[in-house]
């Protein structure tokens, strides 16, 4: 027992010989990323299969870098010879053997284009290739000429510019909010460092855990899940130790004897973390059905992250508490016989409010959150390659560049691969497909079986006409189509795949859990209605967001899947909080009583975690990917909606509303409804006041 005489110290003891033999293995997660394109797109895609193949034609992978320079008037002959003289630069910074493309200028005689192939090898490598490039076009740039370095290797650079200190930045500003709101919430220079300290276990075993799987287990990590992976561990493993704090303070006032008070608390609050724990967990463990490679490793990834923080918290807390005793929470020590300090009255006050006309209140609050969710139907799904990034990286003002005076596709082409036997007869098909500039054939294998062809979209790589081209060419050639355009339309495909694969199953799946929580029916199908409802409203919500302040131009792809999944996952997790409480007090004190003091007393604890797993999520808002943004947005106003609105007025509206009928078919329904005639009796008139 974590909270025992001598089980505190033997947890102790293995948690620190866990974290010295495993902490070496937490720094190496970066090392076992994947970071190419296939982990971001659906498995066994099209474009997917191109990227594979490609692996054939040479043993070193190219990335062109593309190098456009625009001016305001029309090109002369001293830039001309200025590109020139940084050509024969480029060629040094080329890879091996490759030349560097002569350059082509545009039919409007204001732009200049050089294709410079790079070794495609690690991330930082290329980042460096592309900076050596910037500095090579910009350093003898006479004045009115701009210059932008673009293409796939640019991006490639931009995105590990991003994603390089993605992690440590997620980290710190995580902790840094952690900290600060659980100072707020204790009111104590002390006790905040044990929940601290216990989710820093968490992650470090986390970390160490999750880069195992990977290496050994075959587990995709990409740098999102890894990202979101330590914001998810910092917040569920949060939410718990305040949950267990609050009840372990109860018992302390309760029991002198703070280990008994331990063993009470971990009693009584244990199943409602064990079973919020197991719904977060097996919700992301839906995201494993997912196609897309991305979503699939977020939520595999976050099963791994929700395990850890449940384990410390119910672990090692315990015992460090324990050991430390009663002094950490100074200056308000509870101290026992005393009476509990009131912190109730607000809740108090608001179940009040809410058990004098509980259906008004759960109809106006329904109201509220039906006008958020009314405002998701204008949601402009898809953002264009050009609006991955809140601030605009060079390769994205290049590519504008590029589109502006050349063909859209000139800089990404779309990738075909057939057999050389079919190499002719498919150019032939792929010239005659309507959105197709110009086709050639950029490779070969070493052993003359397949060929590369590269064909130019009048479209822009990511527009919906570069994406009607490539299922005109798919149709036409026997032979898989990749590139941008083609990576846009399978990720649209597969999400809208995964979206009816996945939210029925996490539906199911969290249904299973609180039927098996509160042992009853209609209850779990209530609270899945009211979270369902939170979602949709958060999304409402987050699109006017968007729309009105943030400018964003559309929402990603994977935001309505990944927002749904983590809404319902850790928004049912204030839901068990509350139901499970409202349980306990209605087994003793009947129902309508039962519902008011577990929201009394879990009122202060709940919105304390839903501002903390808020503000965690909030972080992704400052994060230069506009996705991440976006997705940080939609779980943050999702979780204070549900914290302030769903699980503070709607829930409790309409456990009073339907009364002891709200626990059938179980045992405790029956039990009420022959204990409470009364009771009953005033439900049923307080029914046909309201009708």
């Amino acid at each position: 027992m974590p909270g025992g005489r001598r089980g505190k110290w033997l947890v102790l003891a293995t948690w620190l010989i866990a974290v010295m033999a495993f902490g070496a293995l937490a720094g190496k997660l970066g090392e076992v990323q994947d970071t190419s394109a296939n982990a971001f797109l659906p498995r066994g895609a099209e474009s997917a299969l191109v990227n594979t193949e490609l692996e054939k034609f040479r043993t070193d992978e190219l990335a062109p870098a593309v190098v456009v320079y625009s001016t305001e008037g029309t090109l002369d002959d001293r830039v001309r010879s200025e590109v020139e003289a940084d050509r024969a630069a480029f060629a040094k910074v080329a890879a091996q053997g490759e030349q560097v493309s002569p350059a082509v200028e545009s039919k409007d005689r204001k732009a200049l284009m050089v294709v410079v192939p790079l070794l495609n090898d690690e991330q930082a490598e290329v980042a460096d290739r592309i900076e050596e490039l910037r500095g090579i076009a910009d350093a003898q740039a006479p004045p009115g000429l701009d210059t932008q370095v673009g293409g796939p290797a640019a991006s490639i650079a931009d995105a590990f510019t991003v994603f390089g200190h993605l992690d440590g930045t997620l980290m710190m500003a995580t902790g840094f909010i952690v900290v600060v709101l659980l100072l707020l919430t204790y009111r104590s220079p002390v006790l905040w460092l044990f929940p601290a300290l216990a989710v820093a276990f968490a992650s470090v075993l986390t970390q160490a855990g999750t880069y195992l799987f990977a290496k050994y287990a075959g587990l995709q990590v990409d740098p999102q899940s890894s990202g979101v992976l330590m914001v998810l561990v910092f917040g569920v493993g949060t939410d718990y130790a305040l949950l267990l704090i609050a009840r372990y303070r109860e018992e302390l006032h309760r029991l002198e004897d703070r280990h008994e008070a331990m063993k009470a608390a971990l009693r009584r609050s244990g199943s409602a973390i064990l079973a919020s724990a197991g719904t977060v967990a097996v919700g992301l463990a839906c995201l494993g059905f997912a196609d897309i490679n991305s979503s699939r490793s977020m939520g595999l990834v976050g099963v791994i992250g929700v395990a850890f923080g449940f384990l410390a918290m119910v672990t090692i807390l315990p015992a460090l508490l324990v050991i430390a005793g009663r002094w950490v929470f100074w200056p308000l020590v509870p101290r026992h016989g005393a009476a509990p300090r009131a912190s109730r009255p607000i809740w108090e006050r608001v179940g009040k409010s809410v058990a004098a006309r509980p259906r008004r209140s759960w109809i106006a609050s329904l109201a509220a959150t039906g006008a958020l969710a009314l405002c998701a139907l204008g949601l402009d799904m898809g953002l264009s390659q050009t609006d991955w990034f809140q601030t605009k990286p060079e390769s994205v003002v290049a590519q504008e560049k590029l589109s502006a005076h050349f063909p859209s596709g000139a800089a990404d082409p779309a990738t075909i691969i057939v057999k050389t036997a079919d190499a002719d007869e498919a150019t032939r098909a792929a010239q005659g497909t309507k959105g197709v500039v110009e086709v050639t054939t950029a490779a070969r294998t070493a052993d003359g079986e397949l060929t590369q062809l590269a064909a130019v979209l009048a479209g822009e790589p990511d527009s919906e006409a570069a994406k009607s081209t490539v299922e005109a060419l798919r149709e036409k050639i026997d032979g898989p189509v990749g590139g941008t355009a083609a990576q846009a339309l399978d990720k649209e495909t597969a999400t809208a795949r995964d979206l009816k694969v996945v939210v029925p199953l996490v539906l199911l799946v969290v249904l299973l859990v609180l039927v098996w929580l509160l042992k009853s029916l209609v209850a779990p199908l209530v609270l899945l209605a009211t979270v369902v409802v939170s979602y949709f409203a958060a999304l409402g919500a987050s699109n006017l967001i968007f729309e009105n302040v943030m400018g964003y131009p559309g929402v990603d792809w994977t935001i309505p899947l990944l927002g749904f999944v983590f809404l319902v996952a850790l928004g049912i997790d204030y839901n068990i909080f509350l139901m499970h409480r409202v349980k306990e007090e209605a087994a003793v004190h009947g129902h309508d009583r039962g519902v008011l003091i577990g929201l009394s007393s879990t009122g202060g604890v709940i919105t304390s975690a839903g501002l903390v797993l808020a503000a965690t999520f909030a972080v992704f808002a400052g994060l230069p990917l506009v996705a991440m943004a976006q997705m940080g947005f939609v779980v943050c106003i999702g979780i204070l909606i549900d914290t302030f609105l769903v699980r503070t007025v709607l829930v409790p509206a309409l456990a009073l509303d339907i009364g002891p009928r709200f626990w059938a078919p179980g045992a405790l329904s029956k039990e009420l409804a022959a204990r409470e005639p009364k009771a009953s009796a005033r439900a049923e008139e307080r029914e046909l006041e309201n009708v």
